[in-house]
């Protein structure tokens, strides 16, 4: 692990992850100063140079942090990151798939303290009117994966009762009102977590890991933002990357195989490549060592198969860039991350879920793919997997970043319509 950086590598589900952080390095860059030992420290980013200037509401912990088991003896809002050790951990196993607002949140803290090393995409600032981006602070994929089921004589799940808080907050707040919510930020990675507020709240910009379970009125990819998964697998290094030779299985699939909803084809190719010698394709979870199997197998494979499942996203894409396995897409209606700035094409394979299924379709698009054809594929993979990796401090392009750039070319559209729509409004003359 990269000093300073947190390790995206995840060998049990009873992992947990602990960022760190480093304060001085060597190198250069325009905002750095030399100290008098010689040594180069970050200063606080400039926000007037930053892409995003953003404005976070102070919500109390239990919507944040305080998921996380962490509480301040003397009332403080945010954890300070000061001493690593005060920072609360992220809960390991299937949590980490959805843990994107955990890294903004710590991203947007970080931006106020000196000398710890991150890009200026995005910068707290502490006046909503100087704020380009109002940032809802709400855990709500941890709160759904935790807290989304009744407890003794409770009317309502604790999860619930945090999103109508939620709404009833900003409804109130005078930020929400100026532009109906529309310049508001809220992350809901997990396919079914906000299932309350979100149709309440849909005119913000959501973070979302797809579309597969919103109503297009309320998410779509005019206003919102794709976030990529946190891949469970070790992050495999590009040095140490088998190359065609060095991978002897041509495709490579585990995970669960019996899906509902336009995950049923899982099963209908698990019956046409059951019996292929060079493919392996079978259940699997993340008990017992599971997640290793799986890393271990998509680093020793040329394509892995990433099949739509209960919805058209999962965090395979993510553990198959990660082993630089060139990822074959079978999901018509996914939607990708930065996706207007990255071609897929360039290191994916995309084959309709019809194609997929006729026989012997698959095998014999992927055998046709030549060595020198994979390799390209496979020399770009390795040049894209930062734009994956979620840490803390994050650093120019990894995932975090990207999100903020993201959320920036969002922004400027969302802009053109609110203009837009300002242009017969008449209470500037009342």
């Amino acid at each position: 692990m990269d000093k300073g950086t947190v390790s995206s590598n995840v060998t049990s589900n009873k992992e947990v992850i602990t960022p760190t952080r480093e304060v001085v390095f060597q190198g250069s860059n325009p905002n750095k100063t030399t100290n008098e030992s010689g040594k180069i420290k970050r200063k606080l980013c400039d926000k007037t140079q930053a892409l995003l200037k953003v404005y976070m509401y102070d919500l109390p912990p239990e919507f944040h942090f305080g998921l996380l088991g962490w509480r301040d003896s003397s009332n403080q809002t945010w954890p300070s990151l000061s001493d690593k050790k005060t920072i609360p951990s992220y809960p390991g196993g299937l949590n980490l798939q959805h843990s994107t607002e955990y890294w903004l949140t710590l991203d947007l803290l970080a931006s106020n303290t000196e000398n710890i090393v991150r890009p200026c995409s995005a910068v707290r600032v502490q006046n909503s009117s100087e704020a380009d981006v109002i940032y809802v602070p709400f855990f709500s994929s941890l709160s759904y994966n935790r807290h989304s089921k009744h407890h003794g004589s409770r009317k309502a799940s604790m999860d619930r009762l945090l999103q109508e808080k939620l709404v009833e907050f900003l409804k109130g707040r005078k930020e929400w009102k100026r532009l109906g919510g529309r310049d508001h930020l809220i992350l809901a990675h997990h396919p079914n977590s906000m299932l309350i507020a979100r149709k309440k709240l849909g005119s913000c910009m959501f973070v979302l890991a797809d579309f597969g379970r919103y109503p297009i009125e309320i998410a779509n990819i005019e206003k919102d933002v794709i976030a990529p998964y946190k891949h469970m697998v070790k992050t495999i290094p590009v040095a140490k990357s088998a190359s065609f030779d060095q991978r002897p299985t041509l495709a490579y699939f585990q995970g669960a195989i019996y899906r509902k909803d336009g995950g049923v084809i899982r099963q209908e190719l698990y019956y046409l490549l059951k019996n292929e010698k060079d493919v392996h394709f079978a259940f699997g979870s993340v008990q017992s060592n599971g997640i290793n199997q799986a890393g271990k197998g998509m680093a020793s494979s040329k394509f892995c198969l990433n099949i739509a499942g209960d919805t058209p996203s999962s965090n395979r894409l993510f553990d198959a860039i990660a082993s630089h396995c060139v990822p074959v897409i079978i999901s018509d209606e996914i939607e990708l991350p930065y996706e207007d700035v990255l071609d897929y094409s360039e290191f994916c394979v995309f084959i309709s879920a019809n194609d997929s299924l006729k026989k012997n379709y698959l095998l014999n698009f992927l055998r046709g793919i030549n060595q020198e054809k994979w390799t390209k594929m496979w020399e770009r993979l390795k040049q894209v997997s930062v734009h994956f990796e979620y840490q803390y401090p994050s650093q120019p392009n990894d995932a975090v970043d990207m999100i903020w750039q993201t959320v920036s070319r969002k922004k400027t559209s969302t802009q053109l319509n609110v203009h837009r729509k300002n242009r017969y409004r008449r209470s500037q003359f009342t």
